[in-house]
């Protein structure tokens, strides 16, 4: 059997934020097929590092962002549906914009439906409440269909049986995952392998099989 392709790799990188250091001494090397979870404090350079990997492959990375950045005045199915717009011509996005054809109308409503949406498909994102606009901004991103899905704590709006329901989602419709995360119990049942950062270092890197929740929460101690 072949190894795994290489995704993403850093070799002894720094990585910065508006012109400021975040990473130092970066080793790290993502592989396609890998679940990753990335813990620890805010801070620590978990978005920083989500940010770069989705610059480093634009193409291939689904992107759902710690904030949803939703356009408040359009509904919820233009917001998922915006997640296709760099797929689509001009005119075939216009058209949607105006009246939606039934194939992006199927396709959304059906995910919609996944996300517990179904009820909010045509109400404006700014009316809907925060767990519901951060799983339209987490449908935007499973719409746009691309192999890696890179998320800044996506479900950290969620209750535990949402969150739950939808990182299996999540999980299931890539090859390749990187999440920040929070929940240590989360990371430990959804994801394979789990990078910790603490103060800009990469301090843990390890098979999930090998960790335990206890162990991971001591990357939130700064004793």
């Amino acid at each position: 059997m072949s190894e795994p392709a290489s995704l993403f790799h850093f070799d002894n990188a720094s990585l910065g934020y508006a012109g400021r250091p975040v990473l130092e001494a970066l080793n790290l090397e993502v592989k396609q097929g890998e679940k990753i979870a990335l813990l620890g404090e805010s801070g620590t350079g978990k978005s920083t590092l989500l940010r770069r990997l989705r610059e480093l492959r634009p193409d291939e990375v689904a992107w759902c962002p710690q904030q949803p950045g939703l356009v408040p005045v359009l509904s919820t199915f233009h917001n998922i549906y915006m997640g296709r717009l760099a797929c689509n011509p001009f005119w075939y996005n216009l058209v949607n914009l105006i009246k939606p054809l039934a194939t992006p109308r199927e396709e959304v409503s059906g995910l919609a439906s996944r996300l517990g949406l179904s009820g909010q498909l045509w109400r404006p994102a700014g009316l809907l409440s925060g767990g519901q606009q951060s799983r339209v901004s987490l449908a935007r991103a499973l719409y746009q269909q691309k192999p890696v899905f890179v998320g800044d704590e996506p479900v950290s709006a969620l209750d535990e049986r949402q969150a739950a329901e939808l990182l299996q989602l999540v999980c299931e419709r890539h090859q390749t995952v990187v999440l920040a995360l929070h929940n240590v119990e989360q990371a430990l049942t959804h994801c394979t392998r789990i990078v910790g950062l603490r103060q800009g270092q990469l301090v843990l890197d390890a098979p999930s099989r090998e960790l335990t929740a206890a162990q991971l929460r001591t990357l939130y101690s700064l004793s």
